[in-house]
């Protein structure tokens, strides 16, 4: 993995300006759609592709297939996207229609989510937003009293059977750090690290969830799962909890929004590699030890995508190519790694010691030599150099 600093030092921080944050909001849609049929909405500023796919009753993969989205991240504003799957109301009758069904009031509680709130009164997040008139589903207040379309009689709190487990019983969480960027909502991050925006703002003191600065850190409240993407240890070592969970994080944001093929990433290291004036054989050599041209992949220790960069050693880079990288983007994750090789093999004495630089961090190299698993590292690469020639 590409590392500026000894293999042993923790990396408490996770890729910036990551995931698919989106700035769209629904164009309205014909009520005399067939039912099930496709929908269409157009790109505009202030919503997210979360928010869409929330109100559809769809998944961003489902919308990214549709569209035949590379990155679902990439998109403008005026776009029309086809919404698969949508159900979409039939034209009113022309008969009278039958009297409206009552409706209940709910009062928010610390937790709830609208999409919580639809399921307990078995209603949709689309009709508690109408009947409200909530602009953003993913922002409700505590204390705030909604209206419940078609409850049979106004309902003052939860019923017994679903509330949420004790406090003992509840999942451990840890927390971990994320650093704004140009395009972050709290709703997105919230998504991305699969928790919620009143858990954000209540671990960051928020008081506005519409109100975020670029280059802000946040402290993010991450849930254990029983089987997480990504485990804790590698090579005979465990990472600490808060790299972990930023790894998984990361992992999930790459299977959300879809990688390039092997082949793909693979000619991507060599053109890369050529405009950058490293040596195609070395860069691919390194990458297919790292990630096997996978860039899905993502290690405990947090080192990301195709050429297994870590964030720290990501900053690097982008100091090194002049602009910000986001590892999680093939090309950027690509051309940090050939970065990082072209200047470890500017400062070192030897190809040996500039391989292992990538792996172990070149300080540590001069300071404790190779260890033992570098010096296997290094024979793997040097003896796959032949085969991309």
């Amino acid at each position: 993995m590409a590392s500026a600093n000894p293999r042993t030092a923790a990396i408490r921080r996770v890729a910036t300006g990551t995931g698919a944050t989106l700035a769209l909001t629904a164009a309205a849609v014909g009520a005399a759609a067939p039912a099930h049929a496709d929908a269409h909405y157009t790109v505009q500023r202030g919503d997210t592709v979360s928010h869409i796919a929330a109100r559809a009753g769809v998944s961003v993969a489902s919308i990214a297939a549709a569209n035949a989205l590379a990155n679902p991240s990439y998109i403008r504003i005026g776009q029309v996207l086809t919404i698969p799957g949508h159900t979409v109301a039939a034209p009113v009758p022309s008969a009278p229609a039958p009297a409206p069904a009552a409706t209940g009031s709910y009062t928010v509680a610390r937790g709830d989510t609208l999409s919580a709130i639809a399921t307990r009164f078995r209603t949709s997040v689309a009709a508690l937003a109408a009947a409200n008139r909530i602009a953003n589903v993913s922002f409700i207040r505590v204390g705030q009293v909604l209206t419940i379309p078609g409850a049979a009689a106004p309902v003052a709190a939860p019923a017994p059977a679903p509330a949420a487990p004790a406090p003992a019983a509840a999942p451990a969480t840890t927390t971990t750090s994320y650093t704004v960027a140009s395009g972050d909502t709290l709703s997105a991050i919230a998504a991305r690290y699969r928790t919620t925006v009143a858990a954000l703002q209540q671990a960051n003191n928020l008081r506005n969830a519409s109100y975020l600065q670029i280059g802000q850190v946040l402290a993010v409240p991450v849930t254990a799962t029983a089987t997480p993407l990504v485990g804790s240890t590698f090579a005979g070592r465990t990472y600490p909890a808060p790299v972990v969970a930023a790894a998984n994080a990361n992992r999930a944001t790459l299977l959300a929004i879809g990688v390039p093929t092997k082949e793909q990433m693979r000619a991507l290291v060599t053109t890369t590699a050529r405009a950058m004036g490293v040596d195609p054989s070395l860069a691919l050599a390194v990458a297919y030890q790292e990630s096997g041209f996978d860039h899905s992949q993502v290690s405990p220790a947090n080192a990301i995508g195709t050429m297994q960069v870590i964030p720290s050693s990501g900053q690097w880079a982008s100091d090194l190519v002049g602009r910000q990288l986001n590892l999680l983007d093939p090309r950027d994750n690509v051309t940090a790694g050939v970065a990082i090789l072209r200047s470890l093999l500017r400062t070192s004495p030897d190809l040996s010691t500039a391989i292992a630089g990538y792996y172990q961090g070149a300080t540590s190299v001069r300071q404790h030599g190779m260890y033992a698993d570098t010096r296997q590292y290094v024979a793997n690469v040097r003896a796959l150099m032949p085969r991309f020639v």
